[in-house]
């Protein structure tokens, strides 16, 4: 890596502690190596103060949300710090006003202060500010004075909470940054608009953590272990993204299958029939640390992501996890740049029949050495390659543009 021995503050918009491994903290852990990384979390609302005081979430950071105290939280990894920004205003609920940029100026500056009170304790100077993903703060480096500003933009806004005011706060942040690096060619193409200054890196797959599915002494996860085979999986976020009608179809199609879906459900997107149809199971979410036994039960992994305007500049993490352990996937076409990057080892289906017909197909034909392809795919396709590239980028920037 040739980023090395730099002092980088990012924030993310995640929490370090979050169930599930996200981008954004990853990124912060890999720099880690050769850096030294404060990772800044999303802030807690007063809001959040009062739904969360009790949680083990909020009592883990108690004694650090002082305004001007320099506590921090030591990590595993000896060059990554956490820090606990102090509570803010709840202000999303206002509409897109004056009155509402004026009150996120006045909650930026109480993150903006603590952070002073971190740089004058610890001596950071000469710092790269990153960005990640956290648009909600457009202009919190405005006052800190770092020498390079970065805003990693990892997903489209779909949310109606992030759009309410994201879709303002983003440009005015991909338009004051010194790079713009964004996780699918759709967004790039969007921000270059806004930011020459901006480029394609690819979300990846902690290959490592993924390929334990490939332990045979692994053994399959309760939620699975009991279902009859050929089971066919998905592991997210079951939300709005996801194409029930397509999947209905496949679904009665195939009723000798068990499709199950792993991970939180947003039961107001979910139609009625999901919840009744005997071969389709939610068993809830799991942890971070489970995700290799859940996918190891999986006889075929799903993508089953609609074909429309916010999935065509998804990236998901899953495919490479998916891959990762082997497994052989099948998705929806929703995004036309993944096949640049899959080798035609991964089926991508324009409608039910097409997608059904997949699913068989790798059922008949899943042999040891696909299964070792995959794995080698994956591997071309690792956090640390990416975050290498970022790296690398940040570097060129340092200095080409910053200190030529």
């Amino acid at each position: 890596m040739k980023l090395k021995g730099h002092q980088i503050l990012i924030f993310g918009l995640p929490r370090f502690d979050a169930p599930i491994e996200s981008t954004n903290y990853t990124t912060a852990k890999l720099l880690a190596r050769e850096n030294e990384v404060y990772y800044i979390e999303n802030p807690f609302t007063l809001r959040d103060f009062f739904w969360m005081r009790k949680s083990a979430e909020y009592q883990r950071r108690r004694r650090y949300f002082s305004l001007l105290g320099h506590s921090i939280i030591q990590t595993e990894i000896p060059n990554l710090k956490v820090i606990v920004p102090p509570f803010l205003l709840s202000i999303n609920f206002l509409p897109e006003n004056r009155l509402f940029r004026a009150a996120l100026k006045l909650n930026e500056l109480l993150i903006r202060t603590k952070l002073k009170s971190i740089l004058r304790a610890y001596k950071i100077r000469d710092y790269i500010f990153i960005n990640s993903f956290n648009f909600h703060y457009p202009t919190l480096s405005d006052g800190l004075a770092p020498k390079l500003t970065v805003y990693h933009c990892l997903d489209p806004m779909v949310l109606p909470f992030n759009r309410r005011h994201g879709i303002v706060s983003e440009e005015i942040l991909v338009k004051g940054s010194d790079v713009v690096i964004c996780s699918s060619k759709r967004l790039y193409e969007e921000k270059k608009k806004q930011n020459p200054q901006s480029y394609f890196v690819a979300n990846a797959a902690d290959l490592g953590h993924s390929s334990k599915a490939l332990n045979e002494d692994l053994p399959i996860s309760p939620v699975i272990s009991d279902l009859k085979r050929p089971v066919i999986g998905y592991l997210g976020t079951i939300e709005r993204r996801i194409d029930y009608d397509l999947l209905k179809e496949v679904i009665l199609s195939n009723p000798d299958k068990n499709f199950i879906f792993v991970g939180p459900v947003s039961k107001e997107f979910v139609p009625e029939w999901f919840n009744t149809a005997n071969n389709v199971h939610f068993p809830g979410p799991i942890g971070y640390d489970e995700m290799p036994a859940v996918i190891k039960g999986f006889d075929v992994a799903l993508i089953p992501f609609k074909k429309d305007e916010v999935s065509s500049s998804i990236f998901p993490l899953k495919l490479f996890e998916y891959l990762g352990a082997g497994k052989p996937v099948v998705a929806i076409d929703f995004n036309p740049d993944l096949k640049d990057f899959t080798k035609g080892m991964v089926a991508f289906c324009e409608d039910a029949k097409s997608f059904s017909d997949a699913i068989n197909y790798a059922l008949e034909t899943d042999n040891d050495e696909l299964r070792r392809n995959r794995v080698k795919l994956a591997a071309e396709n690792t956090w640390e390659n990416r975050v290498q590239v970022i790296a690398d980028i940040i570097h060129h920037h340092l200095e080409q543009v910053i200190e030529p």
